[in-house]
């Protein structure tokens, strides 16, 4: 096992030595206070308050009708619940595509109105002005490459990325480009474990999979689907540590009949 050291704080710092050393780094998703005390309190390296929150908080099919004012709550909620974990958030659909000043702004919100720790930012080339924009403003920026949820509509499906020759070497180019611009991690999702592990491997910044095999420097996961709480999506990527699903149903269905039938509350449940 590697020598790895005790964090009080995790902070952008820690998870570079954490590769160095050849400690794994463990993420998950929050998005609102209760949740995150408890993953925070569980010991998790890197709490991301995903834009996924408009699919598992909102209710919609993919993650672009979330809002930065949105992401704002949510990302307030979680860092109030923090002691150890490094809060990385989101920026959202059309909040730093087009133009790197909006994309600054963006951040500049969302670190002054949330206390998030870092942002993540989806994309490559395309995108690297906004990304120096932000860095040079002093906040630190975790990318993400392969599939980019954000451009759910141009891919036209979730599938793998980066399966064919070109594609690897772009997404291969494109995370070097990352680190030399000065982001501190990347994200690298549902894209084939060889490639995963070639780009751990050329880079000195942690890469974080998901559904990257296990050759990436840490692996992240939305905290509803390896609960069990979602049970109606199921990549290969996804293992279930808990039916909470179940559970959850099964505690409601007895609240329910226990009320219906006068079983609760009993005598020693009132005043």
């Amino acid at each position: 096992m590697s020598n790895s050291k005790e964090y009080k704080r995790v902070t952008v710092k820690s998870l570079v030595e954490m590769k160095a050393s050849g400690e794994k780094i463990s993420m998950l998703t929050a998005y609102d206070y209760t949740m995150a005390k408890i993953v925070d309190g569980a010991g998790i390296d890197v709490i991301l308050v995903g834009d996924s929150a408009s699919n598992v908080m909102a209710g919609h099919e993919t993650t672009l009708p979330i809002t930065l004012d949105q992401m704002i709550y949510h990302a307030s909620s979680v860092v109030r619940a923090i002691e150890r974990s490094l809060v990385v958030v989101d920026l959202p659909f059309g909040t730093y595509q087009s133009d790197s000043k909006e994309a600054l702004r963006s951040a500049i919100r969302i670190m002054k109105e949330s206390g998030g720790h870092a942002v993540k930012l989806e994309g490559g080339k395309e995108i690297k002005d906004s990304i120096k924009k932000i860095l040079n403003a002093g906040i630190p920026v975790m990318g993400h490459l392969g599939l980019t949820p954000q451009s759910i509509y141009k891919f036209g499906t979730y599938s793998v990325r980066a399966k064919e020759e070109e594609e690897a070497e772009k997404l291969l180019k494109d995370a070097k480009l990352l680190e030399r611009l000065g982001c501190f991690a990347i994200v690298l999702e549902k894209i084939p474990a060889k490639l995963a592990e070639k780009v751990a491997e050329e880079l000195r910044i942690p890469v974080i999979g998901i559904g990257a095999g296990n050759g990436a420097d840490g692996q992240v996961l939305v905290l509803h689907d390896m609960l069990g709480m979602t049970h109606e999506f199921n990549p290969r990527f996804l293992r279930r540590y808990m039916n909470l699903f179940e559970s959850m149903t099964n505690a409601i269905g007895q609240y329910v009949s226990d009320v219906k039938s006068s079983e609760f509350p009993n005598n020693e449940e009132q005043y």
